[in-house]
């Protein structure tokens, strides 16, 4: 398998998309810290892949790559945050566009995206995330769709879209799909080979995995008009990560594949022990054969499900926090994907409107013994 474009995703991620310095033999990429590039004596760029920092930094570009390779994709581009790169989509349509939402998503990006399309005469349209034929009335709910959004694993309600399904519906009515992959990774799912036209990343999450960096991404799989107005979107507003971010995010997609592997396993074990204990209301995890979505995730994941879930306790809020308090190795705090399990109550975040469960807990899990995530949870649960 001498041809680089036939290696597969480990390879690609642990050679930093076949990282080689020529010059010096570092085998570890350098950190280009230069805002600014030289001109020769005629005013020409010395380097004509390097301007400007604003869009141009060897750094970012080597990221942007490597991820791109890891999605199959042809382009990449980094974000100063996971919002930053979705506003960059949104604020790349046209007024009087329609796009097409799940009814259920990570509710801050819901709540920026119907605020800034109510600003911008932008129409939105919902279906059910669990069952992607629901694509179908929302695209045709306006004569003409330019985007679906998909997000799939959903957070935190765990629900598995149909990317193939929704992008057959989608391109029948000429709109584009972009599919938030947070969860999922590039380890378990690849939404390009599925049909989608573009891939989402908040790279804070599990490309970085080390909670250090904040971090966005977009891959697209061929050039497009939408595709064209990001990128001068995100060069004429300079919505653009730093090179230290870019070479952190960088050192930790070294590592992305043994890091979600293991925080899979754990998680199917936890979710496995969960399910069968008797303080446990419900399980919330594509890995189990009873989740709703298991077939559709046997079908687009492989390899595993992720590291996320969720569960409910019996009881109320109370009951919720009383497990979530009890807990000594799994943290209290926001956020996923990092090599430390975290464990969250979202409706104490989340608006009443959003319906959460009042006795649900989002579980992202870490790469520890999963002998001793299991421990933690069952004394927890004792209370």
């Amino acid at each position: 398998m001498n041809n680089p474009n036939d290696r597969h995703g480990e390879t690609i991620a642990a050679k930093a998309s076949h990282y080689l310095d020529v010059h010096s033999g570092a085998i570890v990429p350098e950190i280009q810290l230069s805002t600014t590039f030289a001109r020769d004596d005629r005013y020409a760029p010395i380097n004509p892949a390097n301007l400007y920092a604003r869009d141009d930094c060897p750094t970012y570009v080597h990221a942007e790559r490597t991820l791109a390779d890891l999605e199959n994709g042809e382009e990449c581009r980094l974000f100063p945050s996971g919002m930053a790169a979705i506003a960059s989509v949104f604020y790349s349509l046209s007024p009087g566009s329609h796009v097409v939402l799940p009814d259920a998503m990570y509710w801050g990006a819901r709540l920026w995206i119907n605020d800034h399309c109510k600003r911008q005469d932008i129409f939105v349209s919902e279906y059910d995330p669990a069952d992607a034929a629901t694509i179908q009335a929302a695209v045709e709910d306006k004569n003409k769709t330019d985007l679906v959004w998909v997000e799939t694993p959903s957070n935190p309600m765990m629900h598995v879209t149909d990317i193939a399904l929704a992008a057959e519906i989608a391109h029948e009515y000429g709109a584009l799909v972009c599919v938030d992959s947070t969860a999922a990774t590039p380890v378990f799912t690849t939404p390009l080979d599925h049909g989608a036209d573009l891939v989402m990343h908040s790279a804070t999450k599990y490309l970085n995995g080390h909670s250090d960096v904040l971090a966005g991404a977009l891959v697209t799989r061929d050039e497009h008009p939408l595709w064209e107005a990001i990128c001068s979107e995100r060069k004429m507003a300079g919505s653009v990560i730093g090179a230290f971010e870019s070479w952190l995010l960088l050192r930790g997609m070294r590592t992305l594949y043994v890091r979600v592997q293991r925080a899979a396993d754990n998680a199917m074990q936890i979710a496995q022990f969960l399910e069968q204990h008797p303080a446990i209301e419900s399980v919330s995890y594509p890995g189990l054969k009873n989740h709703p979505g298991h077939a559709i995730a046997c079908r687009q994941m492989q390899g595993g499900f992720g590291g996320l879930l969720s569960f409910t306790v019996h009881g109320d809020a109370s009951a919720a926090l009383k497990v979530a308090g009890g807990l000594q190795i799994i943290t209290s705090a926001t956020s996923l994907g990092g090599v430390e399990s975290l464990i969250e109550h979202r409706y104490t975040l989340e608006p009443a409107e959003n319906q959460i469960p009042e006795n649900q807990l989002r579980l992202s899990v870490g790469i520890e013994s999963a002998e001793d995530l299991i421990s933690d949870l069952s004394e927890a649960l004792k209370a």
